[in-house]
C-alpha cells in the first residue's frame, strides 16, 4: 500500500486505530529517547581532554565524600564510614551533568549546557532527514555500519584488560534461578519481551512507514528475517564489549562477583563504563570511541523514529506535502516540539521526568499494540488473505511455522507477558547513592495517562469507525473489510467479490484458516 504507520490500517478499519496508537508512542520515544543522545553527545566533548574529568575528586562539583578508591585502597579504608563514599564516577552524573534535585517537584532550571547539547542533537538529526528517506537513507550507510567497526576495536581493547574473562564468563552463565523464582522469573520474562521489541522497533509504526518506500515486489520477507537475526546478534556481541570492561572494572575494585559493579539503565553507560574507561591506559581516547559509538547507534534509531512520525502524518494528512516546503515546515515545526518537550528533561529534576516517560509510555504499552496487531491481520484480515498478498509480493509463501506464529504464538506471547507486567507492576523509583526516590500518586497518575494516551486511540477509533459506518447507512460488518488497496495488489477473487460479497469471502477465510493448516 506504501502508506505510513497510521494509513496502512486501513486493511482492517476496526483497528485502524492501531496505527494512531503507534504514532503517539514513537513521539514520545522521539522525545525523551534523544536525552540520551544529549548526554552522550556530552560526555564526548567531555572527552576531548588530556585527562577525563571524572577521574578526580578535585574538581568544583565533588564534595567531601568523593571517593576513587582502587583496590588497595578500598582494602585499606574498608571500615562501617566506607558506605558513606560515593564515587567520582557517579558525582560527575549526578552533580556535574544532571545536576540532579531531591525529586521531581523541584524541576529547578534548565542546565544550559545540557540544553545546547539537545539543541544540536536535534540539528543534526533534522539535517540528515530533510530530503526524508533520500538523505537519511544515506547517512544511515554510515551510522548502521561504522558502530561495528568501533565496537570491534572496544571488544579487542576489553579482551586485553586484566580480569575481562571474569566479566565474559558471567555474562555467558545463565543464572536459572531467575526464570525458576516465580516473582523473579516474570521480571525477567517482561524486561526482556519490552527490550526486544524496542531494539527492533516493534509497534512504533517506524518499520511500516521505511517498508512503505519499498517496491511491491521486493523481498520484505527476507528482510525481516535477517533483521531480527542481525538485531540479536548485535544485542550478544556488545554484551562481549560491555562485561569485559565490567570484569576489569571489578578486578581493579578486587571484587570477585562481576554483577556488584554492574549498573542497569542509564548508570550502565554513563557510571559503569566510564568508570572503567577512565582506569585504562589513553582513557579520554577510549572514552570518545565509546561515547561515538553510542552517538551513532542512538542518530540511527532517532532517525527511523523521526522519519516514521513524519511519514504517518503526511500520508494521513496530504496537504502537509503538497509542496516541498510544506514537508519542510512540519519537519522542523515537529522537531521544534520535541525539542521543547526535551528541554522538560534537561532541567535539575529532568532525570525524574525522563524515567516517568521511559517507564510508562515506551515499554509494556508496546506489546499490548503488537498484539492487537497480531488479531488485525491475522484474524480480521484473514490470514490466508495475507498468505497470498505476501505470495503476489515475493512469489512464494513464508514457512507454516510463520502460520503458527502469527495467528496463535505472536499474539499468545504478547498478550502473556503484557498480563505478567500487569500483575508484576510496581511503582516506579528512582535509586541514588543517597538513598531510593519513590514518585508520588500524581506523578504515577501522569505516567498511566502517557500510556493510556496510545492505548485508548484502538478502542476509541474502533467505535469511531464503526459509528461512522452505521451512520452512512452501510452494514456495520463493513468495518471489517479491507480499503484502500490498489488493483495490483487486489487478489482475483477480491476482484470477483468486490462489495458485499467480499465481506463473505473474508468471513470464509478466517472459518477456514485451520483447515489451510
Amino acid at each position: 500500500m506504501s502508506l505510513g504507520g497510521i494509513k496502512a490500517w486501513t486493511i482492517c478499519p476496526i483497528f485502524q486505530g492501531i496505527g494512531w496508537a503507534t504514532t503517539v508512542t514513537v513521539f514520545f520515544l522521539n522525545c525523551y529517547y534523544n536525552v540520551i543522545l544529549t548526554w552522550s553527545f556530552y560526555y564526548l566533548f567531555s572527552s576531548f581532554t588530556t585527562r577525563l574529568p571524572w577521574d578526580s575528586c578535585d574538581n568544583y562539583w565533588n564534595t567531601a565524600n568523593c571517593s576513587t578508591f582502587s583496590a588497595a585502597n578500598r582494602a585499606a579504608n574498608s571500615t562501617a564510614n566506607s558506605s558513606r563514599w560515593i564515587d567520582s564516577t557517579t558525582e560527575f552524573w549526578e552533580r556535574k551533568v544532571l545536576g540532579i534535585s531531591n525529586s521531581l517537584t523541584e524541576v529547578g532550571t534548565i542546565k544550559w549546557d545540557l540544553a545546547l547539547c539537545l539543541l544540536f542533537a536535534w540539528l543534526v538529526i533534522l539535517v540528515c532527514i530533510w530530503n526524508g528517506i533520500k538523505t537519511s537513507g544515506k547517512v544511515m550507510y554510515f551510522t548502521a555500519t561504522s558502530p561495528y567497526i568501533l565496537m570491534t576495536i572496544l571488544l579487542i581493547r576489553g579482551c586485553m584488560l586484566p580480569g575481562a574473562l571474569n566479566g565474559i564468563t558471567y555474562y555467558l552463565k545463565p543464572n536459572m534461578s531467575k526464570l525458576l523464582h516465580m516473582q523473579a522469573s516474570a521480571t525477567v520474562w517482561v524486561d526482556a519481551g519490552t527490550q526486544i521489541f524496542f531494539s527492533s522497533s516493534i509497534g512504533f509504526g517506524a518499520l511500516t512507514a521505511l517498508g512503505s518506500y519499498n517496491q511491491f515486489k521486493h523481498d520484505s520477507y527476507r528482510d525481516s528475517l535477517i533483521f531480527a537475526a542481525t538485531n540479536s546478534a548485535t544485542s550478544i556481541y556488545s554484551g562481549f564489549i560491555i562485561f569485559s570492561v565490567l570484569g576489569f572494572m571489578a578486578h581493579e575494585q578486587g571484587i570477585s562477583d562481576v554483577g556488584l559493579v554492574a549498573e542497569s539503565g542509564p548508570g550502565l553507560a554513563f557510571i559503569a563504563y566510564p568508570k572503567a574507561v577512565s582506569q585504562m591506559p589513553a582513557a579520554p581516547l577510549w572514552s570518545g570511541v565509546f561515547f561515538f559509538m553510542l552517538i551513532l547507534l542512538g542518530l540511527d534509531s532517532q532517525f527511523v523514529g523521526v522519519e516514521g512520525f513524519i511519514t504517518a502524518c503526511v500520508d494521513t494528512f496530504p496537504y502537509l506535502q503538497k509542496t516541498t516546503r510544506r514537508r519542510h515546515v512540519f519537519l522542523i515545526c515537529t522537531c521544534l516540539v520535541k525539542f521543547i518537550i526535551g528541554l522538560s528533561m534537561v532541567t535539575n529534576g529532568g532525570m525524574y521526568v525522563f524515567q516517568l516517560m521511559d517507564y510508562y509510555s515506551g515499554s509494556r504499552i508496546l506489546l499490548l499494540i503488537a498484539c492487537f496487531e497480531c488479531i488485525a491481520i491475522a484474524w480480521i484480515y484473514g490470514i490466508n488473505r495475507f498468505y497470498d498478498n505476501v505470495q503476489m509480493m515475493l512469489g512464494y509463501r513464508p514457512s507454516r511455522y510463520m502460520w503458527i506464529c502469527w495467528v496463535v504464538l505472536s499474539p499468545c506471547f504478547c498478550m502473556t507477558i503484557f498480563l505478567m507486567s500487569i500483575v508484576e507492576y510496581s511503582e516506579l523509583d528512582y535509586k541514588r547513592p543517597t538513598g531510593t526516590y519513590v514518585y508520588p500518586d500524581w506523578a504515577v497518575g501522569i505516567g498511566w495517562s502517557l500510556a493510556a494516551a496510545s492505548a485508548v486511540c484502538i478502542p476509541a477509533v474502533a467505535v469511531y469507525n464503526t459509528v461512522s459506518v452505521r451512520m452512512s447507512g452501510k452494514p456495520w460488518k463493513t468495518v471489517l473489510q479491507p480499503k484502500g488497496l490498489k488493483p495490483h495488489q487486489l487478489r482475483p477473487e477480491d476482484i470477483t467479490h468486490q462489495g458485499t460479497d467480499g465481506l463473505d469471502n473474508s468471513v470464509h477465510e478466517q472459518k477456514s484458516m485451520f483447515t489451510a493448516l
